[in-house]
């Protein structure tokens, strides 16, 4: 069922499908690009930064208008607002597509199948990515880039050392089969959340814990109500920019190359700055104080690898063991 949210933002849209098809436009074409997470981490700065180059290359012809923090719907709401063209533009987590019936997506929640940031992008900058993406275009929707976050850490009011840790802990995920099977494997509990709600859930112990990239953690301030945290780098979190194909099929030639050209620089802008956001993020976790970070040995990340690398054919029937195995076959050494 529609949401009421999504219904009224309709009226809006069939507004600006209509300006489309009139010559000449008194108006700028406005590009609504919606995201869950808040202006300072690398997703919302590369926003920003489309939103900047995407007016500079169209010569004034697009009006980007970003909205962080789920100011115009949650992680549930979105695509459906974007296949409906209540919005034009999105970056959702790559977990996102798996509801939407395109599981292959879900090979980037694999535990420990990325090694590196460079393992990584000879996905997402290279030809299994783009297969990725051309899976959309049945979906209604367009994949126009990868834009990563990163790697992934471990958090809840108790240590988290190895797998034991994890026994009983009910643990928030954002909705996707491979993470349930991951939580299952540690045996947590897990907690499909909208992002929007997991400090509270966390504050309140309606949560034990969670994972995220250290950006996403500062940014909410969770470590404000998380005791420990674990470097693992056990998971990638990373999103695809993607718009409504309707609209940006109906754009005109010159103003979808501007974008193009826009969303090109922003990418490399956002991936460039990823890295040392996370960084940065976590260095300023520690000097707070309220969260005791913990390293892994070589041999705590080894019991980790053990338990949670048997996801991969766990996962294969659902997310394709084609897909599975051309990923890993781009990252092998």
């Amino acid at each position: 069922m529609l949401t009421r949210r999504i219904l009224g933002a309709l009226v809006g849209a069939t507004a600006l499908s209509l300006a489309l098809s009139v010559p000449a436009l008194a108006e700028p074409i406005v590009i609504k690009f919606s995201h869950v997470v808040a202006p300072d981490t690398p997703k919302g700065k590369g926003a920003t930064k489309f939103e900047e180059l995407a007016e500079k290359y169209t010569n004034g012809a697009v009006d980007v208008e970003v909205y962080p923090n789920s100011q115009l719907y949650k992680d549930k709401e979105e695509l459906e607002a974007l296949q409906l063209g209540a919005v034009q533009m999105l970056a959702p987590s790559l977990a996102k597509f798996g509801p939407l019936g395109v599981q292959d997506f879900e090979v980037f929640d694999l535990p420990y199948i990325f090694k590196d940031y460079d393992a990584l992008h000879t996905v997402t900058q290279g030809d299994v990515g783009k297969m990725l993406l051309s899976k959309l275009e049945a979906k209604g929707i367009t994949g126009l880039a990868f834009w990563d976050n990163g790697f992934k850490i471990m958090s809840a009011n108790s240590p988290l050392m190895t797998p034991d840790d994890f026994l009983g802990l009910k643990m928030r995920i954002q909705s996707s089969k491979v993470l349930e099977a991951e939580m299952n494997a540690l045996g947590a509990v897990p907690q499909v959340m909208a992002f929007s709600e997991v400090y509270q859930a966390l504050q309140t112990g309606v949560v034990d814990g969670t994972e995220n990239p250290p950006s996403n953690m500062f940014t909410q301030k969770m470590n404000e109500v998380q005791k420990h945290a674990t470097i693992s780098n056990h998971g990638y979190l990373g999103y695809a920019v993607i718009v409504n194909k309707q609209f940006w099929d109906g754009l005109p030639a010159d103003v979808r190359t501007g974008l193009e050209k826009a969303m090109a620089e922003s990418t490399d802008y956002a991936n460039g700055i990823a890295k040392e956001e996370n960084e940065a993020a976590l260095q300023a976790m520690k000097d707070a104080g309220k969260t005791e970070f913990h390293e892994l040995t070589a041999e705590e990340r080894a019991a980790w690898e053990e338990v949670l690398t048997p996801v991969h054919d766990e996962m294969a029937g659902r997310i394709g063991a084609e897909t599975i195995a051309a990923v890993k076959a781009a990252t092998a050494e």
